[in-house]
């Protein structure tokens, strides 16, 4: 127990000339008589438990009313706290960012201070996250509180190996941030990474938590690819962290961010291995057909409607017959935009109505659109499937950012014809190759080309089958059998 003041007071006034002299309702002090002595209590109301911190004051109370002896060795009062976690604090800073972060500050007369860890923080209960839904499987998902997706996760993985180091981020916020990973699976290459570049981090506060330190850790910039995997399911998380891959998890926020990942795991999904590795291997296939098809059925119809007399006789119905007065890449990039503008307003549209907005403009405006002649039949077809696709994808991000391809893709075929088609499918490909996030290929295993790998990314091979952990997390231990 570390001595910080020389009393309560003087605790009382340093506290005051922080929050000031009711300016914020929650920086509550309180004087209170316990053990047959004053004692301070600082908290932030609203984050204390304050039926826990009631019992607890009454019980010692009792237990010292009950009591022959007399203790004046301040330590002696931690022998009142039955089970709660106790720690000392050995500076006034740390002292105040533990009480910002919910815990109890105690200062006993002679100035000695203690924290006791009476946290309830606000949040829900955890529920199966919207995006991430299986037909089969755990309906439980991560939630604001980092204390309890922590134990989400340790609930799948009950080793000594799982390692949660706590860190805090920015000035004002203080974020806990809490690097998960196993002990001797994981990369220290990859978790020296991670370390340096919080330690680096000099920012007033994450307000979009995940996302800000996101952008922090690998210094995205302008780039529109995801650099990391996001999850909100805690059999996901612990699946990743038994391959050797290290979880991010931020306080307040939902998403959990996974590292190091690829283009590949962004099109993964639960709903895989909740079947049969066949069907399963079935449903991957589907999805990376529905991802590639996304980012080109779209141009690639447009290029052949375009130069329909390079077309063989079997595939004459592409194009529309009568392409109509609006020129066919303007009608294109009007219908493509508007999807993406009809779900955002899907978003924002309180639930009761979205249905009823979202028939209206899929039905009405789109058959009234066709019949004053803006849109052809096969333009509102064929965005309509790409849009389609595009949902197939399971990283938002990446759905995203497929879309903003798809569109760089048209313009460079509008403007260049058939070359600009495959310039633009060329330089998207050098551009993706050459992403390396946390020195790791983004293609990979696809460049550079690993064949076993590829295999396993293309089949879903049986839980039975030895799976080492991949290459790219550079785990000290690939083997995973015991």
């Amino acid at each position: 127990m570390a001595k910080l003041f020389t009393s309560v007071k003087e605790a009382e006034e340093w506290f005051q000339s922080k929050f000031g002299i009711d300016e914020t309702f929650d920086a509550t002090f309180k004087s209170i008589h316990l053990w047959g002595m004053p004692v301070g209590l600082f908290y932030i109301n609203g984050l204390v438990d304050g039926q826990t911190l009631t019992s607890l004051l009454t019980e010692m109370q009792e237990n010292y009313r009950n009591s022959d002896e007399y203790r004046e060795n301040p330590t002696d009062f931690l022998t009142y706290f039955p089970y709660h976690a106790l720690s000392d604090v050995d500076e006034r800073e740390k002292f105040l960012t533990d009480i910002l972060s919910g815990q109890v500050g105690f200062v006993i007369p002679d100035g000695f201070t203690f924290i006791g860890d009476i946290r309830n923080y606000p949040g829900r209960q955890p529920e199966e996250p919207d995006t991430e839904k299986v037909i089969r499987g755990a309906r439980d998902g991560f939630t604001e509180n980092i204390i309890l997706n922590t134990a989400l996760v340790r609930r799948r993985l009950r080793t000594e190996n799982l390692r949660f180091e706590m860190h805090q981020t920015s000035l004002n916020s203080k974020t806990d941030v809490a690097i998960t990973f196993l002990k001797e699976a994981a990369s220290e290459e990859h978790l020296d990474y991670i370390r340096k570049r919080l330690d680096d981090i000099k920012t007033d506060g994450l307000t979009m938590t995940d996302k800000s330190l996101e952008e922090f850790l690998f210094k995205q910039s302008f780039h529109p690819m995801p650099f990391v995997r996001y999850t909100e399911r805690p059999d996901i998380c612990a699946a990743h962290l038994l391959e050797g891959h290290i979880a991010i998890i931020v306080d307040t926020s939902p998403s959990v961010i996974l590292v190091p990942t690829t283009l590949f795991h962004h099109l993964q999904h639960a709903e895989e291995y909740r079947q049969a590795p066949f069907i399963g291997t079935f449903v991957r296939w589907i999805r990376l057909l529905g991802a590639t098809l996304s980012l080109f059925l779209l141009p690639l119809w447009y290029l052949l409607s375009t130069y329909q007399q390079y077309l063989p006789l079997s595939l004459s119905f592409i194009g529309p017959d009568d392409p109509g007065t609006v020129p066919l890449i303007i009608q294109v990039l009007i219908a493509d935009v508007g999807i993406e503008v009809l779900r955002m307003a899907a978003i924002h549209t309180p639930t009761p109505m979205s249905t009823a907005m979202g028939l209206v403009a899929a039905i009405v405006i789109g058959q009234v659109a066709i019949d004053v002649g803006l849109f052809t039949a096969e333009v509102i077809l064929y965005v309509a499937v790409s849009a389609i696709f595009t949902f197939a994808i399971p990283s938002y991000e990446l759905s995203i950012t497929t879309k903003v391809f798809r569109l760089f893709i048209l313009i460079f075929t509008a403007i260049f014809g058939a070359s600009g088609f495959f310039l633009s499918v060329v330089a998207l490909f050098y551009y993706l190759a050459a992403l390396k996030p946390m020195g790791t290929p983004y293609l990979w295993p696809a460049v550079p080309f690993f064949p076993k790998a590829m295999t396993r990314i293309l089949i879903r091979y049986p839980m039975t089958v030895d799976s080492p952990r991949p290459f790219i997390t550079k785990s000290p231990d690939r083997n995973r059998l015991s």
